[in-house]
């Protein structure tokens, strides 16, 4: 708007111009004002025209006033320009954004420096601590809180980022392995603890422990937005105990799965008490269980109908690589909007939307794509995650919005713990009734201790209307009171409550090649189990979902050139890193040897010949080149010669290529750089020089097969001229991947260890 007033000004600038200098093409009757005023009029607008951008509209019409008044002072003064202005208005809101923003990355900077500090106060407390000092700071300056946690800033920008990047990178195998579970105890815990805290409070009150705060629907209307788990808190605080992943997976799922119960029983409560609970019928109560099933099926179905459009978009992006991300984003947060825009479940529909489009996106798009998608994804949700705990340490600073009653408080406490314990250990001896491995005590211990609550709690609180519920001050301050303490204390003792009670740790080893072979193969026993036994469990339904997804699924949302290549290929991929990193494993070998012979003998000269074969090289043991960026520390101070060393050593006998490549520049693609195409081309050298080893082993084998056909019959060995010698095919680069595959991971020699050896 600002900039379309300007065109009409300059517009007019131009007309009074046109006016004034050609009056004769008109009758004199017809002029529609004298020169002299229009000039005037020029003047005016001119000096509208070079007002800053934040001055308003009363300014910029005094300012032509005044030159209508006095046009001939104007040019005796020379004009008016002036060669710095102050525009914060014009850069307020985006310049706050990107303070807070960079307050909250120090933050988490400095919080790191001290890891003494970061391994028993998990980063949520302290963030909480930081919007605490914060807050008061600000409140002490300006007299009143200037910043709060805004509800809508919540729910649109700061939430679906972190529940985006907790659905795409969910691990589905996992998640699906335990839904049953999950679902347990995000709809019948919920309602559980929803309904027993609400009608428990409102016996307080009865009883005259809680003061006169409302009737039993705002009691049971705060007992349904203080009782379900929150997703952020959940995150923040388990991902640093690193629980096993099944507990985690449990506890996550609930805090995701439970939305469309919260959100059906806050939008039930507030319409009855808007109409009052005397006029309540019936027929309101089955429309709110209708509507659970319709927020709940709805806001899934979306989700899954923008992961089809997603996968199905990302199969024609090949020749427009640099807008894959864009897509991801921008569809998974439709998904979200989408949901929101019919009053669904906004985080069930972003979440199913996440982990239904993962398998097809990570497959049609590029490695860089989906390195940029891993780690965009990763930035915001810590960002967010961090603003998010600091604007709760300072709303809550500010006592204008809530009130203190010592009873509600104590009773919401005491209630929302004992009635989460006695619904975990109740739904978890049903559940083991059908699990194949039950959840210990252990484990019910630590999801009872870990039911947090945070600012999805808040942030609903705060939305309540204070003409409808009397009570919201005393709820506000009570919701903030049961975040800081669920968030601070339970967040400090739960991780030693589980050191303590030694609950099993989750591993960040990946499994080996040899564990997923036998893993799909007690899927596939398991299935086959079930229908021998005419049974059709989860294991039937499973294999039958693969089914579909190879016959329909994969072929319609994945590219014909990713489909079609097969598994074989990837296996072949990983045995290749896996070369790769047991070479860098020799030279960091022989490179620290060289350097304590030269520490241990000083007086006499070492040289290390370092052989880079690509050869079939088999780690012995573990590696320990950690290729994961995001635990990769910084090399400390006082390594400057060795690090010389190594840069020389590494210059001297690693890869240099052989090819020259012309810099390019694209503004749609992104180029190849060096890296790229020394991994590309050593790659290539490397399934040469293995195409050539096996063609001369085939060839061998093929003449010891003419001159010892008599005894082939009659040994089976481990060999590889035997086992190649009976192949009478065409040989190409992808039969190779074939045998390779075999040889090394199907054969007799190799069941008898393990593929990582």
């Amino acid at each position: 708007m600002r900039s379309l007033a300007l065109l009409v000004l300059a517009a007019a600038v131009g007309e009074a111009a046109a006016l004034g200098a050609a009056p004769a093409r008109a009758p004199a009757a017809a002029s529609l004002r004298p020169a002299r005023e229009d000039a005037e009029e020029a003047v005016a607008v001119a000096v509208a025209v070079a007002l800053p951008r934040s001055a308003d509209p009363a300014a910029v019409e005094a300012a032509g006033d005044e030159a209508h008044g006095d046009a001939s002072s104007h040019h005796q003064h020379g004009g008016g320009y002036k060669i710095v202005q102050w525009e914060w208005s014009y850069v307020q809101t985006p310049y706050i954004i990107a303070i807070w923003i960079l307050v909250a990355s120090v933050a988490k900077i400095l919080f790191h420096f001290s890891q003494r500090v970061t391994t028993v106060v998990p980063e949520s407390c302290l963030l909480i601590l930081l919007g605490l000092v914060l807050g008061g700071v600000v409140l002490i300056a300006s007299k009143k809180q200037l910043y709060q946690l805004d509800p809508g800033l919540f729910f649109l920008f700061l939430l679906p980022t972190i529940v985006g990047d907790a659905g795409y990178f969910m691990p589905s195998r996992l998640f699906f392995d335990n839904l049953g579970a999950i679902l347990m105890y995000a709809v019948v815990g919920t309602l559980w603890n929803a309904f027993c805290t609400g009608f428990c409070l409102y016996g307080m009150k009865l009883a005259g422990v809680i003061g006169e705060l409302g009737g039993m629907m705002e009691f049971l209307l705060f007992g349904a937005l203080i009782s379900a788990v929150d997703p952020v808190a959940v995150l923040a605080v388990f991902e640093e105990v690193h629980v096993n992943e099944t507990l985690f997976i449990i506890v996550f799922g609930e805090s995701l799965l439970n939305d469309a119960v919260t959100v059906v029983l806050y939008k039930v409560y507030i319409s009855f008490v808007e109409v009052g609970p005397g006029n309540v019928q019936t027929a309101d109560y089955f429309k709110g269980v209708a509507s659970f099933l319709i927020v709940s099926i709805g806001g899934t179905m979306v989700g899954l109908i923008f992961a089809v459009i997603l996968a199905f978009i990302t199969r024609f992006t090949k020749r427009v690589r640099i807008i894959e991300p864009l897509f991801v984003f921008l569809l998974v947060y439709l998904a979200y909007l989408t949901a929101e825009l019919f009053s669904l479940s906004a985080i069930l529909s972003m979440t199913f939307c996440g982990i239904g489009t993962k398998k097809y996106v990570e497959a049609n798009i590029s490695q860089k794509s989906r390195t940029t998608v891993k780690y965009t994804m990763k930035t915001l949700a810590s960002i967010a995650e961090t603003i998010i705990f600091i604007f709760l340490g300072i709303s809550a600073v500010d006592k204008s919005k809530w009130a203190w009653d010592t009873g509600l408080i104590s009773c919401t406490l005491i209630f929302i713990f004992v009635f989460r314990a006695l619904g975990v250990v109740g739904q978890t001896w049903v559940l083991n009734w059908f699990r194949l491995v039950p959840l210990e005590k252990i484990d019910q211990v630590v999801m009872s201790y870990g039911g947090l609550r945070g600012a999805v709690a808040f942030a609903l609180v705060v939305l309540l209307d204070g003409k409808q519920v009397k009570a919201k001050d005393y709820f506000v301050a009570t919701t903030i009171v049961v975040v800081f303490f669920t968030v601070m204390f339970q967040g400090l003792t739960i991780k030693p409550l589980v050191k303590w009670l030694k609950v099993p740790r989750s591993t960040n080893r990946k499994p080996t090649l040899n564990e997923e072979i036998h893993e799909r193969a007690f899927d596939h026993i398991l299935a086959a189990v079930e229908d021998i036994a005419g049974l059709n469990g989860y294991h039937h339904w499973r294999d039958k979902w693969e089914q579909f997804d190879k016959n329909y699924l994969s072929k319609l949302l994945m590219r014909k050139s990713v489909y079609h290549k097969g598994e074989l290929w990837e296996v072949y991929q990983k045995i290749n890193i896996r070369d790769a990193i047991s070479v860098i494993d020799q030279v960091n070998r022989s490179f620290y040897l060289s350097s304590n012979n030269s520490t241990s003998h000083p007086g006499q000269g070492t040289m290390t010949y370092i052989c880079l074969s690509h050869g079939f090289c088999r780690r012995e043991n573990g590696s320990g080149v950690c290729l994961d960026l995001q635990v990769i520390d910084p090399v400390s101070g006082g390594k400057l010669e060795e690090e010389t060393e190594t840069h020389h050593l590494l210059t001297g006998n690693l890869y240099k290529p052989r090819r020259r490549y012309h810099a390019h520049y694209s503004r749609h693609f992104m180029t190849m750089g060096d890296k790229e195409r020394q991994d590309r081309e050593v790659f290539q050298r490397n399934m040469r020089s293995r195409l050539e080893s096996f063609k001369s082993t085939r060839y061998k084998g093929k003449t010891r097969h003419k001159k010892e056909r008599s005894q082939k019959k009659a040994r089976l060995s481990c060999s590889s001229q035997p086992f190649f010698s009976h192949l009478d095919v065409h040989f190409s680069s992808s039969s190779f991947t074939n045998y390779y595959y075999y040889y090394y991971y199907c054969s007799p020699c190799s069941l008898t260890q393990s593929p990582a050896d």
